[in-house]
């Protein structure tokens, strides 16, 4: 498997010499900068004399099909950093990297193919012309990238390409990503009117809507209501604290750089909350705790502000304030704290049981563990770490999960099993976390009275049953392509009368699914009965029903679905019975 990776790697680090080589070739005095390999292909940065657009891109990828018939093969040259600095005068990008590769005392490598050179560490086809099928890769897009990604450098012009080892495969992913777009959750958010984005407001502030507001309290609802039957004890703290108490988490200055800066009130400085957990160690220290009471399961639904870089916003899935389904469990024991571990991951596949997602296929398990020599990223306590991976590892295996281990991905106070679930774009994130804590008693003192009346150390789990609300909402867009199910639609029912001489009685069945707690619209405007059904189709909206001369007559009603079409005539306790019934069951 490994090896096939590393062709395909080699292919597409192949492409993206070549697609430099045709840009140069086309567009003198272009300066080439960096090209690499990626999930779906490639892509080369260029900082161009004059700008370019999508429409140059047929141009350039047949330009690179005729270079690829004289690319026989790599050749490598070492070369010193005068030589490298001398072929590259004029490329200040190039001549940054060389410094930055003598800086590190490594070898300066050029590959050289066909009249093209470039400096690089390798890895590369054999013989390009025969191993490239010219049918298996497209250029696809243009896009603007900062040089090295920092926003404070010069924006230049990005260039992606698709590339596959064949053509069959190339067209395959491109369907895919035909029908990815139209799951898009950005896209159906604004058809749907969900949410929107305001730059007046702020990039990375989501507006929920009416109808988006409503997906987000019915998410709340359910994980509160879920997790008070599970024995955890809502709270409420602050959007805001001052800054020692970050300070004394530690999460100051380690998240530092994604922390809204500090806020002068009187002479103590504040600042917007990125996480729960210092206000909740806080809670619990507000009066002594026995043996008796733990594991005492702190939660709440907390707003938080984290700043994410502009490039890094994206949707609802990253943004720069969110809700929170966070909590944290104060244990008396390490055995107590793995057993909460455990129900916690319980809680998290019940949860994704009911959104119909499903293990090791909508979403994985990622075991993330520390690294003992980054002292200034992980709070140092070697024999902790070991410990907590271990344990982690430990229950992982004894509930046959199957799970990828992951360096450098803890959190800086302890190891943590990461949910990973992957976007309609196919982009992985973090939906779901659970964290083994051996940093934060000793920091707040967490302490607990045992049963022979003596302090004890308490030991502290952090989780999230559903993760932001964001983001939980924009993947579930995904799933259900905007055709949520009935306890999540923000319409339930539509009510469509045929004629205005059908308003009265459609009336009626309006105000009887309202004084019974179901989301309804009533659609009592004068226009094409066609047109209606046909918003209500564009809308998802699960149901809709059709009042005419026959229902009146029958007093009964028409019922249409979404997604089982009709359904034929049934009595208002019929209606009533299933609406109820389907929306308890969260089917």
């Amino acid at each position: 498997m490994k090896e096939n990776n590393d062709k395909l790697h080699n292919l597409r680090h192949s492409l993206a010499h070549l697609l430099a080589a045709a840009v140069l070739k086309l567009y003198p005095g272009t300066k080439n900068t960096i090209g690499p390999s990626i999930e779906d292909g490639f892509y080369y940065d260029f900082d161009f004399t004059s700008p370019i657009s999508d429409k140059d891109l047929p141009k350039i990828e047949k330009k690179m099909k005729e270079i690829l018939k004289s690319w026989k093969g790599f050749e490598s040259e070492e070369k010193t950093e005068k030589e490298a600095k001398e072929y590259f005068l004029k490329n200040e990008y190039k001549i940054e990297l060389i410094n930055e590769i003598t800086g590190k005392g490594e070898k300066i490598t050029f590959y050289t193919c066909g009249s093209f050179t470039d400096l690089c560490r390798g890895g590369h086809l054999e013989n390009p012309s025969k191993e490239i099928k010219s049918d298996s890769f497209k250029l696809d897009r243009v896009a603007g990238a900062y040089w090295r990604g920092n926003e404070k450098n010069k924006m230049l012009t990005r260039i992606y390409g698709l590339a596959f080892e064949t053509k069959e495969e190339l067209e395959t992913y491109i369907n895919q990503r035909e029908e990815a777009l139209k799951r898009d959750h950005k896209k159906l958010g604004k058809e749907l009117d969900l949410f929107l984005f305001s730059e007046t407001v702020g990039k990375g502030l989501p507006l929920f809507t009416p109808k988006g507001t409503t997906i987000r309290r019915e998410l709340e609802r359910f994980i509160v209501d879920e997790e008070i039957k599970r024995g955890y004890l809502h709270v409420m703290t602050p959007d805001i604290a001052k800054l020692d108490l970050y300070k004394k988490s530690g999460h100051y200055p380690h998240y530092k750089d994604s922390m809204y800066a500090p806020i002068k009130i009187d002479e103590d400085e504040f600042m917007l909350r990125p996480m729960t957990c210092p206000h909740h160690f806080e809670l619990y220290l507000g009066k002594p705790h026995s043996y008796r009471e733990l594991p005492m399961r702190i939660a709440e639904l907390a707003q938080l502000y984290r700043y994410e870089q502009s490039g890094e916003l994206m949707g609802l899935i990253r943004v720069r304030t969110f809700c929170l389904a966070d909590a944290h469990i104060i244990c008396a024991s390490e055995e107590q704290a793995i057993e909460e571990i455990g129900g916690a991951l319980d809680l998290i596949e019940y949860v994704t049981s009911v959104f119909g997602l499903k293990l090791d296929v909508d979403y994985r398990y990622r075991l993330s563990l520390g690294d003992r020599n980054n002292t200034e990223k992980y709070y140092k306590n070697d024999s902790a770490w070991e410990k907590g991976e271990k344990l982690l590892r430990e229950l992982m295996k004894n509930r046959k999960s199957n799970f990828e281990e992951v360096k450098d991905e803890a959190a800086f106070y302890g190891p943590k099993i990461d949910i990973q679930m992957k976007n309609a774009g196919g982009k992985e994130d973090t939906a779901f976390t659970v964290q083994y804590d051996f940093c934060m008693p000793e920091r707040f003192d967490l302490t607990y009275t045992g049963e022979d009346g003596k302090p004890h150390r308490a030991f502290v789990i952090h989780r999230s049953s559903i993760g932001c609300i964001e983001r939980i909402m924009a993947l579930l867009i995904e799933k259900y392509a905007g055709a949520f199910p009935l306890w999540l639609s923000p319409v339930q029912v539509k009510v469509i009368p045929v004629r205005t001489n059908h308003n009265e009685y459609a009336k009626q069945i309006f105000e009887l699914l309202k004084e019974n707690n179901i989301r309804v619209e009533l659609d009592d405007e004068e226009a094409n009965l066609g047109g209606k059904v046909r918003d209500a189709k564009n809308n998802k909206i699960p149901y809709w029903i059709v009042i005419g001369d026959k229902e009146i007559e029958a007093k009964k009603i028409t019922l249409e679905s979404r997604d089982n079409g009709q359904l034929g005539q049934i009595s208002k306790k019929e209606l009533l019975t299933k609406l109820t019934q389907e929306i308890k069951e969260k089917k």
